[in-house]
């Protein structure tokens, strides 16, 4: 079959290639899953470029020779005590507990990686899903506390950003956005009630009851600065120095800060699978995807979401 694989860590261009390897055979508990479709993430460009807690993980080079881990296909074939899933079954899901694989034309998953996918959803909408929306609602919390609230996503035109966007403007929050400036216009077509350029948010623009920094793009303090009393702060990512600012953030006594709270997001991978796909089938949440791309323009793909260059979920297809 044909993948792409990643011989080292580096430029994008420079290290992935397209190649023909083995077809995947299902172990114990594993379906094998014809691609149909699959996304980026921003995880996929730390790997391949190896980000500092990528090679502290593989310091001496990267642990799958295939990534990619959003995926939508059909079950081909299923392994000895497999049982949730038949051959033909449409199916989607993040595998980067299951051994990734998925810039390939099959991958060898387990088979709680993947759930049923409806009617419904195509199967690029379907790749554009998993890792981006589950982390958007978890990072959202309760969306029944959200109605008349005001809500900042801080790196909106990315994948994360694009779903949060859209699942708290349902939910009745207004919502702000920051983002380059070529983005700010279609995240005010998709629902967003102010937008600011990087850098650029005025002191006015608070109070926020909840900010969703998706990019790491407010130090822990700066959060707390545009936070309301109670509000509360949840950062997806950022550099490693950041990432400690959020952490020691998160050890603080919320009562010192008005009951404002910082946090870092610890996404559970799948666990809102079933509820995103039916937000899709019902029309309730649309993906931004950016694509379809051929599956041997991964390097490429990859590179244009590290310089920050894609609104939305960069999809491929084999």
């Amino acid at each position: 079959m044909r993948a792409i694989v990643l011989e080292r860590y580096g430029a994008p261009e420079r290290v992935m290639r397209l190649a023909e390897i083995p077809r995947p055979v299902p172990g114990t508990r594993e379906v094998v899953v014809r691609v149909a479709a699959v996304s980026l993430n921003s995880w996929d460009v730390d790997i391949v470029t190896g980000a500092m807690f990528t090679r502290i993980a593989a310091p001496f080079g990267p642990k799958h020779r295939v990534i990619g881990s959003d995926v939508a296909g059909e079950v081909v074939s299923v392994g000895d005590g497999a049982t949730r899933h038949r051959v033909g079954d449409r199916v989607f899901g993040e595998l980067t507990a299951s051994g990734w694989g998925g810039f390939a034309e099959y991958v060898a998953a387990d088979e709680d990686a993947v759930v049923s996918l409806p009617a419904a959803v195509d199967d690029v909408t379907a790749a554009a899903i998993p890792q981006a929306a589950s982390m958007a609602l978890q990072a959202l919390g309760d969306r029944g506390a959200l109605d008349g609230s005001r809500v900042l996503i801080v790196g909106a035109g990315g994948g994360v950003g694009t779903f949060a966007l859209q699942l708290a403007t349902a939910a009745g929050a207004r919502v702000a956005v920051v983002d380059r400036g070529g983005k700010l216009d279609r995240l005010r077509l998709l629902g967003a009630s102010d937008a600011y350029e990087a850098g650029a948010i005025p002191a006015e623009a608070g109070p926020f009851d909840r900010i969703l920094d998706v990019v790491g793009g407010l130090s822990a303090a700066e959060h707390r600065g545009l936070l309301a009393p109670g509000g509360a702060a949840v950062a997806i990512g950022g550099r490693p120095r950041r990432i400690l600012g959020y952490a020691l953030a998160a050890a603080r006594t919320p009562a010192r800060d008005g009951g404002r709270t910082v946090r870092l997001l610890a996404a559970v991978p799948n666990r809102d699978l079933a509820e995103l796909a039916e937000l899709a089938a019902s029309g309730h949440l649309n993906a931004v995807v950016d694509g379809p791309h051929p599956l041997a323009t991964v390097p490429h793909q990859v590179a244009r979401l590290r310089a920050g260059d894609v609104f939305g979920k960069v999809v491929l297809v084999p």
